[in-house]
């Protein structure tokens, strides 16, 4: 396909800017944002942009395969194409929403403490379930136990009974573009090495979009 998209996203310094992607990198975002949210402890910042034109193209593809001709192979293995790419996004989207429902009171308090400027985590549909999540949570426990208990012990603190995401759970990280300026100690004792490469981690997974992570425990040897 030659057909190519565009993808909006956000600059610090001038605002929004426009990314034009062929279909085929399109996909390749999405897979890159499904796999970093499956496996990052946390929920990760928000990817509507990319889900946005991936149902748009899905709506695209599937127009398309209804003017081609029945029998054709190519129209089986376009809609195998399709299934996967369906199953891609739900999954993508269906990890984010346990996430939210893990970690809600976390993720509302981030949210409502995020800098002017700062990327939110949350899509405007994510948060409206977040909040909408939270008020039934709220009003569960209020109908069935908080009622009858004594009035001192009648509210409950969210944030301290939700646990909070595990930031300090090791992942492997596959660098996809070389890093400059990463060191590790070499005269230093094995136990400030080890912490040292989980420090350098942790930076690299906060600031490079394009490295995906999966669980592992890191060791040095």
């Amino acid at each position: 396909m030659t057909e190519v998209l565009d993808l909006h996203g956000q600059d610090s310094d001038e605002g929004s800017e426009e990314v034009v992607l062929t279909p085929a990198e399109l996909i390749e975002r999405l897979e890159q944002a499904w796999m970093n949210e499956k496996f990052a402890p946390e929920l990760l910042e928000s990817k509507s942009e990319i889900v946005e034109c991936v149902v748009e193209q899905l709506e695209h593809m599937e127009e398309n395969l209804r003017r081609a001709k029945k029998g054709d192979l190519k129209v089986s293995i376009h809609r195998m194409e399709m299934e996967r790419i369906r199953y891609v996004l739900s999954s993508y989207l269906r990890c984010r929403l346990m996430k939210i429902e893990k970690f809600f009171p976390h993720i509302l308090e981030k949210e409502k403490t995020r800098p002017a400027g700062e990327p939110s985590s949350l899509s405007p549909e994510e948060f409206v379930f977040a909040k909408e999540y939270m008020d039934h949570t709220e009003t569960h426990f209020k109908n069935v136990a908080l009622k009858h208990m004594p009035p001192n012990l009648q509210k409950v603190d969210l944030m301290r009974a939700v646990p909070k995401p595990d930031l300090d759970s090791y992942v492997f990280l596959r660098v996809k573009e070389r890093q400059e300026n990463i060191l590790v100690e070499p005269e230093a004792d094995e136990q400030s090495r080890l912490s040292q490469l989980q420090s350098t981690v942790a930076a690299i997974l906060h600031s490079l979009p394009t490295i995906l992570a999966f669980p592992i425990c890191l060791h040095c040897s």
